[in-house]
């Protein structure tokens, strides 16, 4: 519920790593994000401070991320921002950035791009029920020979 969603513009840094588990489809890769600034003195911009992220990615985004994601890629990420701090076996304390992924997409503004939507997986087929038929049967609107009331179509209910 009170999630932080971060959208983050990078470029990959490391490829990405497809797994296929009992839980589904999944891919990671890390993502570099430089921050640019304006140098006034030397009027030029210039490279700041770069933040690494573990990018996550699950189900059909696996897969399409293990497809199309390739290296030193500009991308824009879209997910829920997890912060992890550790310490592993005597050494320093140490923290990890992660993004689990709900959107992944090739950044334009650097780039050129050619969408193609992902075949959807062979459902199995299942049984056709046939269309129900919703109308009221009418009765027949001729009087019978006797001259008296119309006769019920075949196998029809008067409702009174």
């Amino acid at each position: 519920m009170n999630e932080t969603i971060v959208c983050v513009v990078g470029n990959v840094a490391t490829q990405p790593v497809y797994r296929e588990s009992a839980a589904g489809p999944s891919a990671r890769f890390r993502l570099a994000v430089t921050a640019r600034y304006w140098d006034r003195e030397r009027s030029t911009w210039t490279d700041g401070h770069t933040n690494f992220f573990t990018v996550w990615a699950n189900r059909q985004l696996a897969v399409n991320v293990a497809a199309c994601v390739e290296v030193g890629q500009p991308v824009v990420v879209q997910g829920r921002l997890k912060v992890r701090t550790e310490v592993r076996d005597g050494q320093q304390q140490w923290a990890s950035a992660d993004i689990d992924a709900v959107a992944i997409g090739h950044d334009l503004a650097r780039g050129t791009a050619a969408f193609q939507r992902a075949a959807k997986p062979d459902a199995p087929p299942t049984a056709t029920r046939p269309e129900p038929n919703w109308e009221a049967p009418r009765p027949d609107d001729t009087p019978d020979e006797g001259g008296g009331m119309p006769q019920q179509a075949a196998g029809a209910v008067a409702v009174t």
